[in-house]
């Protein structure tokens, strides 16, 4: 199979995804108003309330939610063919995540920039409004702890991608300033930033950095998690123009720029995928096809991440709601196009099917360490570009998609506690200094109260990062259906995405409760039965509330 026609196959039908479904859902469905007042200029604070340019916005939206996952994820599930997982991404992107994406902003643009799990509140009930927050919680926790755990990884794995990742924070500050005076155009700005971090990826190569193996008592990726989570809370504090806006909107561009490297090597090089489309010599472990490819491919495909990041900073920023189809649905395409990279550098950027099978021993035999060196060995085949150019390039970016997603969870992680404090009148929790203390000691907590002094502790319950993120897409689907069919508008391109889902995401969940069971790993069963229970009856309080909308709005 030639890599090539993956490639144009992917692009072509994320292309036509969005000029002709994403229209039709925008004016048919959500019915975008160009003169609807929006929570940026109706609640404005300029510091997490802030008009944005649509551009600008979708930089913030798109790098928050392509982390790692839509890397990590395809990279792993290649292990059962190229082919189901290239289906799953094309087919997930086009009708679930971009309708997911853009259904969310608009669903809380129309609520007063409502978080998702704030919106089911008002929508459905204060049980199931309690209920989704754990499980919006957990899932932050999951998210903010891991990246951390694998963006420290990197460093000590990449010393050479220190200078960049960090340089980044410096060009977005000036940035920042810059765009908030409008000193200079948008594309000069553009030019400068992406000049200046290409410019330091070239230094990274000369000046990398490793920290010293330990530090009262912390090795080097304790330390790394130590800063990363310490940055990440002064982050979250900042006003969003100051940082946040403007490096997500430079690493979108830039990591925009690493794919098409990737994807123009493709085009010259022609690798030869060496995987099989349908892997039959599976090695012993590796987990049943359906349901699991579903939670494999998460961020990629589909990632109720996607909706906090949506509903919890994206929505309040929307200059126009107009704006939340190219902002919300083209960032899914964005991380669809990702995943669809990760695809054919995993199963294309290998000399022999035995070179791939020996990486491909175990489930988790690929990941990160296969999407670096395929992606380095094609554009290595395309053009020449020297090997340790290649793996550094493409190191900085997993760090940079991972460094934003996780400035963003930690964001929204204070988000949901401030929520929780002025729902239940809690009034050091409506404060952002103590809400960002409690978000980040959760993490911290879980790091090293878990994980020891390596600080991995977040890894523990990595496993049910999968199942929880795809129980959140669902359960965020029906309330947004609910809000569809309460405006007397046709919820089946919502509804239907979401049905399917949610069997999928259940079933891998039961998979997993045996599984856990069977390695008596009772932590992890009582945490994954606390999520199932508490998604069934979200999902069954919304689908109550969608019933009764629907006979009051059916005619008499």
């Amino acid at each position: 199979m030639s890599a090539v026609a993956l490639l144009l196959i992917g692009l072509g039908a994320f292309a036509l995804g969005y000029l002709f479904y994403s229209r039709f859902i925008a004016g048919r469905i959500y019915r975008l108003d160009p003169e609807f007042r929006t929570p940026a200029h109706e609640q404005r604070d300029d510091i997490d309330y802030v008009p944005t340019n649509r551009f600008v916005l979708w930089g913030h939206h798109f790098t928050s939610v392509a982390g790692a996952a839509p890397i990590v994820g395809p990279a792993i599930a290649v292990i059962w063919g190229w082919g189901p997982a290239f289906v799953w991404v094309i087919l997930g992107t086009i009708f679930i995540a971009g309708v997911h994406d853009l259904g969310a902003i608009w669903a809380s643009v129309r609520n007063r920039a409502q978080s998702i799990g704030s919106l089911t509140g008002s929508l459905v009930g204060p049980r199931a409004r309690t209920l989704f927050m754990i499980v919006i919680f957990l899932l932050l926790l999951m998210v903010n702890a891991v990246f951390a755990v694998v963006i420290a990884r990197l460093f000590v794995g990449f010393p050479e991608s220190v200078v960049p990742a960090w340089s980044a924070i410096i060009v977005a500050l000036i940035l920042g300033q810059l765009i908030r005076r409008r000193a200079i155009g948008l594309a000069w700005l553009s030019i400068f930033g992406v000049i200046a971090l290409y410019g330091a990826i070239w230094l990274g190569q000369y000046v990398p950095i490793a920290l010293p193996d330990t530090v009262a008592g912390l090795g080097a990726n304790a330390q790394w998690i130590v800063i990363l989570f310490t940055y990440a809370a002064i982050a979250s504090l900042l006003p969003v123009w100051v940082l946040l806006q403007p490096r997500d909107y430079i690493n979108g561009l830039q990591l925009f720029i690493g794919l098409g490297l990737v994807f123009v090597a493709v085009v010259i090089a022609n690798p030869t995928v060496v995987a099989p489309a349908f892997n039959q010599n599976l090695p012993a472990g590796v987990p049943p096809l359906v349901p699991m490819l579903f939670v494999t491919i998460a961020c990629g495909a589909i990632s109720g991440f996607h909706g906090l990041v949506a509903s919890g900073t994206t929505s309040k920023q929307l200059d126009r709601e107009p704006d939340a189809r190219f902002v919300g649905y083209f960032g899914a395409v964005g991380e669809g196009c990702l995943a669809l990279a990760a695809i054919i550098a995993c199963t294309a950027g290998f000399a022999t099917l035995g070179e791939w099978e020996a990486l491909y021993s175990t489930f988790a035999g690929g990941g990160l360490e296969a999407f670096v060196e395929g992606g380095a060995t094609i554009m290595n085949a395309g053009y020449g570009l020297p090997i340790a150019v290649g793996t550094t390039l493409l190191a900085v970016m997993a760090v940079l998609f991972a460094a934003t997603t996780m400035d963003t969870g930690i964001r929204l992680q204070r988000y949901i506690v401030q929520e929780w404090g002025n729902i239940h009148a809690i009034d050091w929790m409506t404060r952002k200094g103590p809400a960002t203390a409690l978000a980040v000691g959760c993490c911290l907590g879980l790091a090293f109260g878990a994980g020891g002094t390596d600080g991995t502790g977040g890894l523990i319950i990595w496993p049910l990062f999968g199942t929880t993120n795809q129980l959140l897409a669902a359960l965020t689907l029906l309330v947004i259906s609910l809000l569809v069919v309460k405006l007397g508008r046709p919820p089946w391109f919502t509804l239907i995405p979401m049905i399917g889902l949610i069997l999928m995401t259940l079933t891998a969940l039961l998979f997993q409760l045996v599984d856990f069971y069977q390695q008596e790993n009772w932590f992890l069963l009582g945490l994954d039965l606390l999520i199932l229970v508490a998604a069934v009856f979200v999902a069954l309080e919304t689908a109550t509330a969608l019933v009764r909308a629907r006979k009051r709005e059916a005619p008499a």
